[in-house]
């Protein structure tokens, strides 16, 4: 048994804070000028840096992911159908319905739980305009397929990246593909900026846009291009995701370290499989998911969900219920999905972040081990 008390509850994320004597130059800056919003300094900084930091040319800063998506969709003037995972955050379908698309929901793969690209020409019609991909957890969809199907179909590709910050494939940034990519800057994220998204373009004239959306429509010289939504990103939110940013290396290799230790203890647990590093790609284990086999592992998920409560450890059921499983989305339903519907019955993310200790790690792994043994 280890050191970890039992009243110590431990929960699947907690948010990193930078220290706070270093986000205090910033506030009194912003309480100096009076600028709490509209594209002030620390706004057009973060924007900045984070090109930098990620690797991209063009980035807009928003209020939010769902923003971003909502956003980012509208700017490419899409219109009937938008080929999607059901396995994702509901935003992911929402961000289309405000959009007035009809999603078009493809089974993923067991390998990677994104969309599975060799099932997408099937489900491509005549009303399609799109593609609405999810690198779920971090982990890149086949972006080179995507491509292909993408070209061949005169097709649009808008990423969902929420978990993607910093995740590159080989040198590239993932965030470098498709027409339009979108990060979450959400408390759970990675990288956090308290809260708020961003969308990453391919073009100054696309960015241009984007940010004249964000401002209800107006543009830098103040005249009108359409219906646009107030999405922009405050001032406060961008000095704390300037402070975030200085840490997140460090913050990615504590998390990495978490994981590699997390798959040692379990790798050898019957039942209970895991999902692997993609090859050539930097993650920044954003999350950290198990399937929970029943017939090998001696019981379901939702038991081990609860054992697991019981000892104050509380993971998440990421995702589940299936965005198809909701009556909003249960009509766009065509196929059955056998693959979303097996994954998201089995799924279980553990408590990850920056950090976790030795100790909870081994705490939550020897529960798990605990109450298998007591099961078979």
């Amino acid at each position: 048994m280890d050191d970890t008390s039992n009243d110590k509850k431990i929960f699947v994320t907690k948010p990193f804070l930078p220290p706070f004597d270093e986000v205090r130059p910033y506030l009194e800056k912003i309480w100096a000028s009076r600028q709490l919003t509209n594209d002030g300094v620390f706004h057009a900084a973060f924007e900045e840096a984070l090109c930098e930091y990620l690797g991209v040319k063009y980035i807009s800063l928003v209020s939010n992911g769902t923003m971003a998506l909502l956003l980012a969709l509208k700017a490419l003037n899409l219109s009937g159908e938008v080929i999607t995972t059901p396995f994702s955050w509901i935003s992911t379908a929402q961000s289309l319905y405000w959009n007035n698309l009809k999603p078009v929901f493809v089974d993923i793969s067991s390998s990677d739980l994104n969309i599975d690209s060799s099932k997408i020409e099937r489900a491509i019609s005549p009303e399609t305009s799109a593609i609405l991909p999810v690198h779920v957890f971090g982990n890149p969809c086949n972006v080179a397929a995507i491509r292909e199907i993408a070209e061949k179909h005169g097709l649009k590709v808008v990423y969902d990246a929420a978990h993607c910050f910093g995740v590159n494939i080989g040198s590239n940034s993932v965030l470098n593909f498709g027409d339009l990519s979108i990060l979450s800057f959400h408390a759970t994220k990675v990288m956090n900026s308290l809260e708020g998204g961003a969308i990453i373009s391919r073009d100054a004239a696309t960015k241009k846009h984007i940010d004249a959306l964000k401002n209800n429509g107006f543009n830098s010289d103040k005249k009108l291009i359409g219906y646009g939504l107030n999405a922009k990103m405050n001032e406060i939110q961008a000095a704390f995701g300037l402070a975030q940013l200085k840490h997140m290396h460090e913050v990615v290799a504590l998390r990495k370290a978490a994981v590699l230790l997390y798959r040692e203890h379990l790798k050898n647990i019957e039942g209970l499989s895991l999902i692997d590093d993609k090859e050539s790609v930097s993650h920044n284990y954003s999350y950290f998911p198990v399937i929970v086999h029943p017939e090998k592992f001696g019981a379901g998920r939702e038991e081990l969900l609860h054992y697991l409560n019981s000892r104050n450890i509380f993971p998440a059921t990421y995702f589940y219920p299936l965005i198809t499983d909701f009556p909003e989305f249960e009509i766009y339903k065509t196929d059955a999905m056998p693959t979303a519907r097996f994954i998201a019955d089995r799924i279980l993310c553990l408590p990850l972040f920056h950090d976790i200790s030795v100790d909870e790690i081994k705490h939550i792994t020897q529960a798990i081990i605990e109450f298998q043994k007591s099961k078979l």
